[in-house]
């Protein structure tokens, strides 16, 4: 049925819910996991002479590498004690929804786990819900853990 499960994480206890039930089903299913973690791009403030970007964050790449690598590490570990082979994949300045759909596209998963942090009303319109945008154009079937 589900042999390749796509497994998004962005390193929070909610996300690690979902990681959790992705690894317990793959391993039921003896299914091939990916888990991914993605970093959107770094925040330009508008303003009227153009873009402005804080020199103190001139490392931002480098910054949101090291958290993704050690989001990812703590994940694999998970995958591996649960006995699960997993690959990493971090995808690096992009939307998340968008990163999670085009890598079920291209990476040919089956399903996608990934944990909602179920908010609602205004911290729902102001935040936006990666879950919502995922489910709403995903190629394949979506679990959603909460």
């Amino acid at each position: 049925m589900y042999k390749h499960v796509l497994i998004s994480t962005d390193g929070s206890e909610t996300a690690q819910k979902g990681v959790d039930q992705g690894l317990a089903l793959a391993k039921a299913l003896g299914a091939q996991v990916t888990l991914i973690t993605v970093t959107e791009p770094f925040p330009v403030y508008a303003s009227a002479a153009g873009g402005w970007i804080p020199t103190e964050m001139g490392n931002y790449d480098e910054i949101q590498k090291e958290f993704a690598d050690r989001v990812l590490g703590l994940a694999k570990a998970v995958a591996d004690k649960a006995g699960v082979a997993a690959k990493t994949l971090h995808v690096p300045n992009s939307p998340p929804a968008e990163a999670i759909i085009e890598t079920a596209k291209s990476q040919g998963v089956d399903i996608i786990v990934m944990a909602s942090h179920g908010r609602r009303g205004l911290g729902r319109l102001i935040l936006g819900s990666q879950t919502s945008e995922v489910l709403s154009h995903a190629p394949v079937p979506v679990l959603v853990v909460r």
